[in-house]
């Protein structure tokens, strides 16, 4: 479960975007560069670990408004924008870093520790994300518009929704739980690399996709990256406990993402089928 914590938070806010009919491709740069730059401000600068979050967090809202604007205001496909910021993200990291390792603090470490009452601090942080996103979802105003956005953007644009600033606001919360995802895993190891977070803009998003969120917008519940974070951790530490192929392990993984849209497409296709059977009938 503590594995899985990572994926999960970063899958809770990639459903915020995949309830838009989005995608965030840019989550797991998102992850690396935000805790590199809070990282070298408390080794150069000597930050406390309490401000060293504040700043990564505000990395991601950065990364996550500028998500925003190029999706809202210029109207380019979310796939292209992220794609985009992904490969930028990568290369300002290997820029400033120059390819070395970052070694944090010890102070980090030590609050990658924590715990209360026994439950470790990413399990804490988890249970937290997925509450407050589970209230944000059904119990207000922007979750409703949020539905509304995904099921049916002109139709949401119709009723007076201000559709550009729904979409706008779940690539900032994306960007902030991203954030908080990379800066949450990097103190439980301490140090940082040019490798960090790889590739894990595809578990983010099958972990959303087999909580329930489909890739066609208008469906997903926040706790539903719970359940998909642990089945990919399960399957994970399935194939390493068997002793598979160390290079067919990733093969395993893409398989599962691939039958996680396979079957949310199936679905789409089923619910599209019961739409124009309803319109015959009142027709």
């Amino acid at each position: 479960m503590k594995q899985a914590s990572f994926v999960g938070i970063a899958a809770v806010g990639m459903t915020f975007v995949l309830l838009t009919g989005g995608i965030d491709l840019s989550v797991g740069a998102t992850m690396y560069l935000a805790p590199l730059i809070a990282g070298t401000m408390m080794r150069d600068h000597g930050l406390g670990v309490g401000p060293a979050l504040l700043v990564a967090l505000g990395m991601g809202f950065i990364i996550g408004a500028v998500n925003g604007f190029f999706v809202v205001k210029l109207k380019i496909v979310p796939f292209i924008v992220t794609l985009s910021t992904l490969f930028f993200m990568r290369g300002a990291g290997t820029f400033l870093t120059d390819s070395r390792q970052l070694d944090f603090p010890r102070e980090m470490v030590d609050f990658g520790l924590w715990d209360v009452l026994g439950v470790p601090l990413p399990i804490l942080c988890f249970v937290l994300v997925v509450l407050l996103g589970h209230l944000i979802l059904t119990q207000t105003r922007f979750g409703r518009q949020l539905y509304a956005v995904g099921n049916d953007l002109e139709a949401a644009k119709k009723a007076g929704i201000n559709t550009d600033r729904v979409i706008w606001s779940v690539y900032i919360i994306n960007g902030v739980l991203a954030a908080l995802a990379g800066f949450i895993l990097i103190a439980q190891i301490g140090r940082l690399d040019q490798a960090f977070g790889e590739g894990m803009e595809f578990d983010v998003v099958a972990a959303a996709v087999l909580g329930g969120a489909s890739l066609f917008g208008g469906v997903g519940r926040a706790y539903g990256p719970m359940i998909g974070a642990v089945l990919i951790q399960m399957v994970r530490a399935g194939l390493i406990y068997t002793d598979v192929n160390l290079y067919l392990q990733p093969m395993a993984q893409a398989a599962i993402i691939f039958l996680a849209v396979f079957f949310d497409s199936l679905r789409e296709t089923g619910i599209r089928k019961l739409k124009r059977r309803f319109i015959r009938v009142e027709a």
